[in-house]
């Protein structure tokens, strides 16, 4: 099999990597077996040096590294730096406070009692293309610092950037085999995780790759984290900041050319200003400049794969043959690459695409809501439940959102982003499990109890 790392731009082949064989495989297993008895022991200040150091090599090197997920993907690379920047941040985050985050819990009992948070071992790492340096380091900063080792299963068309991850960790310094990119295809995922040198697993992705890894982790007895979709609903209110909410509204549709699972998806707008909001909306969008990603102006490039364009034109043109309306945009363009035109619908009928399904692409769907009641029920009918965003300066309406809208998050007054300080994850089919905060250092532990007579 081979492993593609192809231009967005173009749909040209830039260069091809061989996947492992299985002797390959076993090898890299036995390698993450032996680092694991050994870096267990180590303290939290030995991990934190090369975590430490790995952020500095991010920020020195975050220029070159951008490019590569901007040639890879296809996000623009002032974005792209940007995400190398935040990687750094998790790293000295959790370099700085995984050791308070993992003392000993003491607890009062006629005995000596406490909790201590131990490391499982070799983990999986199933990773998407969408954010190929954060969606990493946001597992790799915590269960390194637990002390676990990682065995990464990145996307296929990020191959570059997968290694680009293991050789910054390497040069950091961490031991060998403490983390490790597997160049393998998505049929070779089962026998990695069936292995029994690896303990548990974590998975960003699409409902079908969480679930598929899901079950069978379930009958191995494997603990896992699913980070799933999202078809996050971003609610305007009469009391909003009208231009902040459609300022917030166009990044947050477009953030990654579209393609992130807290992306705002559905605008689920008031009729006092849902007049307002449209209009400022559309023209908004209109103004995006779309081209090469790699160009300071540039606001979108194009979508990453070409199945994930074609997904979205299927799923636009399902919509409109159901009754409802394009605004602006909404149609692909280009002889080649995968580019498409962000766009704006609205009269979404419920037994179309883009009433329930989640659009991985540059496209906001626009629900006039009566009432918070109908806000909530609205926002709520949906299979997926991983963020939401709100617009309201009115206390009772936020503490109805923020107890009754069905997400693993709730922002108010700014968009959904996930911040190393605190837990993220979802509910529904959004997944299970957190990452980052206090849980994602937690995530893949032992929380062993010990009682001292």
């Amino acid at each position: 099999m081979t492993i593609a790392s192809t231009d967005p731009r173009t749909g040209e082949t830039r260069e091809t990597f061989a996947a492992l064989e299985d002797a390959e495989i076993d090898a890299k297993l036995a390698a993450a077996s032996r680092a694991f008895a050994s870096f267990r022991r180590e303290s939290f200040e030995a991990r934190a040096r090369p975590m430490l150091r790995a952020a500095e090599l991010l920020e020195a090197e975050k220029e070159r590294l951008g490019r590569i997920m901007t040639e890879e993907m296809g996000k623009t690379l002032a974005s792209a730096i940007a995400e190398a920047e935040k990687c750094a941040r998790v790293c000295r985050h959790y370099a700085a406070h995984a050791a308070e985050n993992l003392a000993d819990e003491p607890v009062a009992t006629e005995a000596k009692t406490f909790v201590r948070y131990l490391p499982l071992g070799p983990v999986l790492a199933v990773m998407p293309w969408n954010f190929p340096f954060w969606q990493v380091f946001r597992f790799v900063a915590p269960s390194l610092m637990a002390g676990n080792v990682g065995l990464l299963k990145h996307a296929s068309n990020v191959p570059r950037c997968a290694l680009a991850i293991e050789d910054i960790l390497r040069r950091a310094g961490f031991p060998e085999g403490v983390f490790q990119t597997l160049l393998i295809g998505a049929s070779q995922v089962p026998r990695v995780l069936g292995d029994r040198r690896v303990v548990a697993a974590t998975l960003t992705g699409s409902e079908g790759a969480g679930a598929a890894v899901a079950a069978q982790a379930g009958k191995l007895i494997k603990p896992t984290v699913l980070e799933l979709g999202g078809s996050d609903a971003f609610v305007v209110m009469p009391s909003a900041d009208l231009e902040a909410a459609v300022k917030a509204a166009v990044f947050s549709r477009t953030l990654n050319n579209g393609q992130s699972c807290i992306n705002a998806k559905r605008f689920l707008v008031h009729r006092d200003v849902h007049e307002r909001f449209t209009e400022r909306l559309v023209a908004a969008f209109e103004a995006l400049s779309v081209g090469d990603p790699l160009e300071p102006r540039t606001d979108v490039g194009p979508l990453a794969l070409d199945s994930v364009r074609r997904d979205v034109v299927s799923q636009v043109e399902r919509s409109v043959r159901a009754g409802a309306r394009i605004l602006t945009g909404c149609a692909p363009f280009g002889e080649r690459g995968h580019w498409y035109k962000p766009g704006v619908l609205t009269d979404i009928p419920r037994e179309s695409p883009a009433y329930g399904e989640e659009l991985f692409g540059p496209v906001a769907c626009l629900f006039p809501v009566a009432s918070l009641d109908e806000a909530i029920a609205l926002a709520n009918d949906n299979e997926l439940g991983l963020g939401s965003s709100v617009w309201t300066n009115d206390a009772r309406e936020i503490d109805r959102f923020v107890d009754e809208l069905e997400a693993g998050q709730t922002f108010v007054n700014a968009p959904v982003a996930s911040d190393p300080r605190v837990p993220f994850g979802g509910v529904k089919k959004s997944g299970f499990g957190r990452e980052l905060g206090v849980p994602g250092v937690r995530a893949f532990t032992n929380a062993k109890t010990v009682w001292i007579a």
